[in-house]
C-alpha cells in the first residue's frame, strides 16, 4: 500500500460558478484536480476530501445543508474515501485528518483545492510542521482577488505569493502534468 495520500480541500460548490463565493480559475483548477484524484486512486494512494463547514450565524457560504456546502461533483467522494469535515482554515485543526494519516502509514502529502490564500497555505505549513513530505499541485488550486489597505490584489497574484512562501520553506510546489508524469 502505497504511504501517500492525496488531501482535497474545499473543492465545494459555493466556490463554482453560481455559488455563493465563486473563486478565480476554479474550473480549471477542479479539472486539474480531478486528474490528480484519478491518478491517486488508480495508483492505490489514501485521497481524504476535506468539507469545510462555516459555523457561524453570519456565514454567507459553505452553511450546512445547503448545496454550496456540498463537495463538488467534479471531485466526489467514491466509496470508502473519508471526508473529514472541518471549521477553520487548517484541515488538521480540530479534526480527525492527523489520526486518519497516521492510521495508514502516510508520509507524503500531495494537497490540492482552496482557497490559495486560507485554507491550501493553512493545512499546507500544519502538513509540514507535522512532518509529512508536502506536495501541492499548484494549477488544482484558486483563489480570488483580495484588498489590502485600499489596494486591490489580483488573484493570480496572491496565488502566485502563498505558493511562492509554501516552496520557501514548506512543500514541494509543483504543476499536476508534472505531478502525473512523475
Amino acid at each position: 500500500m502505497s504511504q501517500r495520500a492525496l488531501i482535497i480541500v474545499d473543492l465545494q460548490n459555493d466556490y463554482f460558478p453560481g455559488g455563493d463565493f465563486p473563486l478565480d480559475g476554479i474550473d480549471a483548477a477542479a479539472a486539474n484536480a480531478a486528474k490528480v484524484l484519478d491518478a491517486a486512486r488508480r495508483n492505490g494512494d489514501a485521497v481524504i476530501h476535506v468539507q469545510h463547514h462555516s459555523l457561524a450565524p453570519e456565514a454567507t457560504f459553505f452553511v450546512p445543508g445547503t448545496q454550496g456546502v456540498e463537495i463538488n461533483a467534479a471531485v466526489r467522494p467514491a466509496e470508502g474515501e473519508p471526508v473529514v469535515v472541518k471549521n477553520f482554515p487548517n484541515s488538521f485543526r480540530a479534526t480527525t485528518l492527523r489520526e486518519l494519516l497516521d492510521q495508514k502509514g502516510i508520509e507524503d502529502v500531495v494537497i490540492v483545492g482552496a482557497m490559495s490564500h486560507m485554507c491550501i497555505a493553512a493545512t499546507g505549513r500544519a502538513a509540514a510542521d507535522f512532518g509529512y513530505r508536502t506536495t501541492v499541485i499548484h494549477d488544482a488550486c484558486a483563489t480570488r482577488a483580495l484588498e489590502f489597505n485600499g489596494t486591490v490584489i489580483p488573484s493570480a497574484q496572491v496565488h502566485a505569493a502563498n505558493m511562492a512562501a509554501l516552496a520557501f520553506g514548506y512543500a514541494k510546489v509543483i504543476p499536476a502534468a508534472e505531478h502525473l508524469a512523475g
